[in-house]
């Protein structure tokens, strides 16, 4: 029997995967996505005629309710968001992550589709108070981007006690083909030498493309206990100084200098007056690499029987173009 999809985000890299992942399968489904209108067609033309594109803003939420009227869809992939960083007002980022996040619930309650919800381990903060975060973890609004995702997961958790079929995956920082984010920019500026190395011991915890995308497969093609909630990462943290000593033996054959390496005062000096401008943005770049942040996911391994992947050597992806 046919299924019919809607899923947004696939100009990004979860989405992108996820999206090729569905086609690659063998069963049949009818998708439609949703992209930003103006979105250069060259972001989405290698997904071919299989899948019906439609222009519509996340944050056009008139727009969102009044086209999902006139269609029918079996399952909501809400993958889509707009991510920290970027220079929008906090009402766009309410809107597109959080009232868009409203309307699909709203729209699945009605018709009786699923929701599948890509959130983020950012619910817990850039660094969560407490480690491994899991599911009892403290929540924190660190910034906006973070808020919107833990809004986002009360409101479905609420609509799931109304009957709502939902399930939550929590990705931590993804890397893969066609990353743009800290993954990336670590592997340039530890090949470049420019990367501040703190001298303490900074556990991190990343995770692959391929995990991520394997689990929302595996909530297509299993049945599941509404109202799921499970943070995907590798299957275990990273010492950040294996991880940038792997990156640097891969590209100049030797471990990263130690001369290069930084006291901890340096980034706590830093932190302050990123906090001091109030800049999220900087205040996550010095945090991230300067404190320990990680996720308890072996009941996500154990539920979807996903592959073991370890950061080193999966790291490799990167910065050799493969696995």
């Amino acid at each position: 029997m046919t299924s019919s999809i809607l899923i947004t985000g696939i100009t990004g890299l979860i989405g992108g995967n996820v999206l090729r992942a569905i086609l690659a399968l063998d069963s049949s489904f009818e998708i439609t996505a949703l992209v930003r209108p103006g979105t250069s067609k060259s972001r989405y033309a290698s997904f071919g005629d299989r899948v019906e594109i439609v222009e519509l803003d996340l944050a056009d939420i008139k727009g969102i309710n009044a086209w999902l009227e006139s269609r029918n869809f079996d399952i909501v992939m809400h993958i889509g968001a707009l991510r920290g960083g970027r220079k929008f007002g906090k009402q766009t980022y309410l809107k597109a992550n959080l009232h868009s996040t409203q309307a699909f619930c709203e729209y699945c309650l009605k018709t009786g589709a699923q929701l599948l919800f890509c959130s983020s381990v950012g619910v817990f903060g850039a660094i969560p108070k407490e480690l491994p975060a899991q599911n009892l973890s403290p929540r924190n609004a660190d910034n906006y981007y973070h808020y919107t995702k833990i809004q986002s997961e009360g409101y479905i958790q609420k609509a799931v006690l109304r009957g709502l079929k939902a399930a939550i995956l929590r990705p931590a920082i993804t890397y893969g083909p066609g990353d743009n984010g800290f993954p990336q920019t670590l592997v340039k500026m530890v090949e470049k030498r420019i990367f501040p190395l703190i001298k303490k011991r900074v556990w991190i915890h990343l995770c692959h493309i391929q995990l991520i995308t394997d689990a929302f497969i595996w909530l297509l093609q299993n049945d599941w206990e509404s109202g799921l909630a499970l943070n995907v990462a590798d299957r275990e943290p990273v010492q950040l100084h294996a991880l940038v000593n792997f990156i640097y033996r891969q590209k100049r054959g030797k471990n990263y200098p130690a001369l290069l390496q930084v006291d901890e005062g340096w980034f706590s000096r830093g932190e302050k007056i990123a906090r001091c401008l109030k800049n999220e943005l900087w205040i996550s770049r010095f945090e991230l690499i300067s404190k320990s942040w990680f996720y308890k996911v072996a009941d996500t391994f154990e539920l979807m029987q996903l592959e073991p992947i370890f950061t080193i050597p999966s790291f490799n992806i990167l910065i050799k173009g493969k696995r």
